[in-house]
């Protein structure tokens, strides 16, 4: 008898697994298929630059509704960080320039302030926030095509210092203690707002996304079926330029430096808007950065590091950036030269 009961249970246990498996088999076919996501794109013009975002996204409205919200995001920070309006947090900062008093400021500027400093620390004023003087006096130079004259340039430099600025992280202030200071986060903002738009766009459950704004960028997730978003680097605009490379970026970001865009030739020499804040001259290396990093604030400031040290020096720097990468097209002497870090290969496209 003891050995029927066995029988009889043995039985009814396997007649239970195979009516769950079953079930499973059911609900697996009746469960809802995955959403199938299309793409999006939308453009908008903030912070004085073209800005845009493509994303994926299972609907139209989920898709505008992110979009709205990560720019939105940028515009708050424009607010904040804008050297170009009178009302901005950067700029009221500016105008304390001297005074001796410690300002409290919001997060988004500390957070560029820290990090500025932290750049300029680690790239020995190659890369400097307080380089505004400098800056306004060769936008001026564009515009009238001539030089700064030289008592000008040593009027500016005398307020130009990384190291006048300073932070308390416990009060979460900035004194800038050299007076006529003026910050310029044109090397730093746009990283930082890709930065955020991101991080509003991945809290609105879109994963899969490249933001980018004025040649950097900072990509999510890669688009369906892809191992990231096919990216151009490396067009030089010269006789004899290497052909462009492209890279496979994901989660990752990239910024770009060079004076393609934005340069003057004075007396036969090209200078570029870029300033090196240690001399307060103009780039005169027609050189092309393209930076790799695993945000858009690094890539944004780093790529301004190997753009104002010069390839050599610049490329040695990388190693106190942890996870970034460069390339760099320049022509010295009128021949055409491309160099790298040991790692940006790992991301090109072959």
């Amino acid at each position: 008898m003891n050995g029927g009961r066995e029988e009889a249970r043995s039985l009814r246990a396997g007649f239970a697994v195979a009516i769950a498996a079953l079930l499973a088999t059911v609900w697996a076919g009746c469960a809802a298929p995955r959403a199938v996501l299309g793409r999006h794109e939308f453009q908008r013009p903030e912070m004085g630059l073209p800005f845009r975002i493509v994303l994926y996204a299972p609907d139209g409205t989920s898709a505008t509704n992110a979009a709205e919200a990560a720019f939105a995001r940028i515009a708050e920070l424009n607010s904040s960080l804008s050297d170009y309006d009178d009302a901005s947090e950067l700029s009221r900062l500016s105008r304390t320039s001297g005074t001796g008093q410690a300002v409290p400021v919001g997060r988004d500027l500390w957070n560029v302030l820290a990090k500025a400093a932290q750049v300029s620390r680690a790239s020995d004023g190659a890369f400097d926030i307080t380089v505004g003087p400098l800056v306004q006096l060769w936008k001026r130079a564009r515009r009238q095509r001539e030089l700064p004259a030289p008592a000008l340039l040593a009027t500016a430099k005398a307020s130009v210092g990384w190291d006048a600025v300073v932070l308390d992280p416990a009060r979460r202030t900035a004194m800038l203690t050299l007076p006529k200071m003026r910050l310029d986060p044109g090397g730093i903002a746009k990283g930082y707002a890709l930065d955020e738009a991101a991080k509003v766009l991945r809290a609105r459950g879109v994963d899969r996304f490249l933001v980018s704004g004025g040649g950097d960028m900072v990509a999510g997730g890669p688009p369906p079926g892809r191992r990231g978003w096919r990216v151009e680097v490396g067009v030089y605009d010269t006789d004899g330029a290497p052909a462009p490379r492209f890279v496979s970026l994901r989660d990752h970001a990239l910024a770009t430096s060079g004076d393609q865009f934005q340069r003057v030739e004075i007396g036969g020499v090209r200078y570029s808007h870029i300033v090196d804040p240690r001399t307060g001259i103009g780039l005169t290396d027609h050189s092309l950065v393209t930076m790799l990093a695993p945000d858009g604030i690094t890539a944004d400031a780093v790529s301004k590091v190997v753009s104002v040290a010069g390839p050599g020096r610049g490329l040695s720097l990388l190693k106190r950036f942890p996870g970034v990468e460069a390339f760099v097209v320049r022509r010295p002497d009128g021949i055409v030269e491309e160099r790298s870090s040991p790692g940006f290969g790992r991301w090109t496209e072959r």
